[in-house]
């Protein structure tokens, strides 16, 4: 555990914003233009951490190699390109869990895989971007998560060791590149966790079941 917490990192999708209605949305409207019928929202809330590729996949049942698979996901990106704030916001509880960490003289940032060209115009139409100490994407770093090279520049940025740092995340990688980079972990059972991957199994130090439950923990670190 951190001797001294100095900082508070955060995956993005499904831990930080719930973004799931938009994704959800273009899903809809690809499938709507091949007449095809309505996904059920839960299959699209699960996949979402999975990226573009997988929900291609999850939505379309089409493999990597298909001739009409990277045309769709093409398309799937420029659509949520244009509707990626529409519905997207904090989780419920999140504001007063940032609030905390700031009054509290703390730093804060997001480590994610989703590329700069849609994880900062989503921090910015959520005006977070301001407050963000460290936006750490592929766009920045060789290796993607669990590789710890994301979380280490993000502690760079935030003037911290990453042993001062905690990171909150929703998917196994998340919990993985913690460890790689010797920093406590907190899986978010709230988030787009797989039914069949229970967050129980990563091995994170901390479990949290609702977005409330990050303010005593936090408190207790701090």
């Amino acid at each position: 555990m951190p001797t001294s917490l100095r900082a508070v990192l955060f995956d993005l999708d499904g831990t930080l914003i719930d973004t799931a209605p938009d994704f959800a949305f273009v899903i809809d409207v690809m499938r709507k233009r091949r007449d095809l019928p309505s996904i059920p929202y839960h299959n699209v809330r699960e996949t979402v951490s999975d990226g573009a590729r997988g929900l291609v996949k999850m939505a379309f049942a089409l493999p990597e190699d298909h001739a009409e698979f990277e045309p769709l996901r093409q398309e799937m990106l420029s659509l949520y390109r244009q509707h990626l704030a529409d519905n997207s916001r904090l989780f419920e509880g999140m504001e007063a869990v940032l609030q905390t960490i700031e009054t509290s003289g703390l730093r804060w940032g997001v480590v994610t895989n989703k590329p700069l060209t849609y994880a900062e115009p989503l921090l910015h139409a959520l005006a977070l971007h301001e407050r963000c100490g460290a936006l750490i994407c592929p766009d920045h770093v060789k290796e993607r998560k669990p590789h710890p090279e994301s979380l280490q520049l993000a502690c760079a940025q935030l003037g911290c060791e990453t042993g001062e740092a905690i990171f909150i995340g929703d998917h196994r990688r998340d919990i993985e590149a913690g460890k790689n980079a010797n920093m406590p972990t907190v899986a978010c059972a709230y988030g787009y966790v797989h039914a069949e991957d229970p967050c129980e199994r990563w091995g994170a130090d901390f479990i949290v079941q609702q977005v409330g439950d990050l303010l005593p923990l936090l408190h207790k670190l701090y």
